[in-house]
């Protein structure tokens, strides 16, 4: 079997691309959808050397743009990159949040097979043109309909659950478990204020700040307000647009090799959608098969890891997704981040990118993102915070209530 390797990378901007009119409310679009595809796309062939005729098939991460912008069908629009990509197969991947992970698996599967020798992977998400109720509507078809979206289940609660889950099962006092989950956002507010792309670059990056901003004003209230207990606003990640992607050989025809980063294991594991039929509450299940599935591909284990891209969509699934890669012991992530680990300095960093809660979380694009930072970290062309030593690194990008876990191993070649 021969190995895909990436080659090439590109990570547009991540904001709220939108203009609103206090006045009248009419909100304009200032970088659309198809604006940060094209971007994306030719920005990651042309960090390849690699001219657009050179690309056998494109794969399109994207989570809902039916009901964020009103456009379904979207993986032609990869035809607008350039001329030379008429005619090319183009397929369109879904899996909520992990839509792009699952687009760059089937772009190796198709390398892997012999079916393509350079492969294009996008994901792409526009989030901020719909207001915020009906933005969190169409976030929720990604949870069970029936039982938990239908009900006015927020993907917030759904993860609450996780929160209140993992505080009970492993009996932590509500003060500590606050002070875990805020050590973490503040961990990714400090790395994504050096991140130039990144959607905010100036959050409260200590837990100081987050603790100022839970003080009542005149008015009873604070900027940091509860969303779904224990989880508060700077536990959430953002409402962000924007894209990514990557250019995919086969390693065996790699040309340059400092500028190519191997595929070398990926693990893949669903979990059962309702979350009231999970046999508990309190660990990631189908995250550690995944990551089991990675780690023997690739023959490592969790102390060869230099760096993680975790998905932190909430700071507790970022305790979670620590725990889960086997960075911290199982009920020991919390008090891990309380005593400084993860950081550029530690042994293992993660989210050096700012992840999601500084960077951004455009769903479509979350998981090329992550294996896009990630790559450039391993070639010596970090973007942000460079990483002690990059040698190896991990992908762990989650779609919907922690469902479709998606783990990668990535090598410096």
């Amino acid at each position: 079997m021969s190995r895909a390797s990436i080659i090439g990378a590109y990570n547009t901007q991540f904001g709220a691309f939108i203009k609103k009119d206090k006045a009248t409310g009419l909100v304009t679009d200032t970088k659309t959808y198809y604006d940060l595809l094209i971007e994306a796309g030719r920005g990651a062939i042309a960090d390849a050397g690699l001219d657009p005729k050179d690309i056998d098939a494109i794969y399109v991460g994207s989570c809902s743009p039916g009901s964020f912008i009103n456009q379904e069908h979207v993986a032609p629009l990869a035809a607008e990159i350039d001329p030379a990509l008429r005619f090319k197969p183009m397929t369109r991947c879904e899996c909520a949040c992990a839509s792009s992970s699952v687009a760059l698996y089937d772009a190796v599967y198709a390398i892997e097979a012999g079916r393509a020798k350079h492969v294009l992977v996008i994901g792409v998400e526009k989030m901020n043109l719909l207001p915020t109720p009906q933005m969190t509507h169409v976030l929720a078809c990604s949870s069970h309909w029936p039982s938990e979206g239908s009900r006015g289940m927020s993907f917030p609660m759904l993860f609450a659950e996780y929160a209140k889950g993992y505080q009970a099962h492993y009996n932590i006092p509500h003060e500590e478990l606050e002070k875990m989950l805020w050590t973490a956002g503040a961990l990714c507010y400090k790395n994504g204020a050096e991140n130039p792309l990144a959607h905010v670059q100036n959050g409260p990056a200590s837990v100081e700040a987050i603790m100022k901003l839970n003080e009542l004003d005149a008015k009873g209230k604070c900027k940091n307000m509860m969303i779904a207990a224990p989880l508060r606003l700077h536990d959430c990640s953002l409402v962000t647009d924007g894209a990514a992607a990557l250019v995919l050989t086969q390693t065996a025809h790699v040309t340059h090799k400092a500028r190519a980063v191997e595929i070398a294991g990926i693990g893949h594991s669903a979990e059962r959608l309702p979350e009231h039929v999970r046999p508990n509450m309190h660990e990631l299940m189908a995250g550690k098969d995944a990551v089991a599935k990675a780690y023997r591909e690739a023959n490592i284990t969790a102390a060869d890891i230099d760096l993680a891209e975790v998905h932190d969509c909430f700071t507790i699934n970022q305790i979670l997704s620590t725990e889960a890669l086997g960075l911290s012991a199982d009920g020991r992530g919390g008090y891990d981040y309380l005593d400084g680990r993860f950081t550029r300095d530690d042994r293992v960093a993660i989210n050096l990118s700012g992840g999601l809660k500084s960077k951004g979380h455009p769903v479509g694009a979350t998981g090329a993102s992550m294996h896009a930072l990630i790559y450039k970290q391993l070639i010596g062309e970090p973007i942000g915070v460079k990483a002690k030593k990059a040698d190896i690194g991990v992908a762990f990008n989650v779609g919907g209530s922690a469902v479709t876990n998606c783990v990668t191993v990535l090598k410096k070649l």
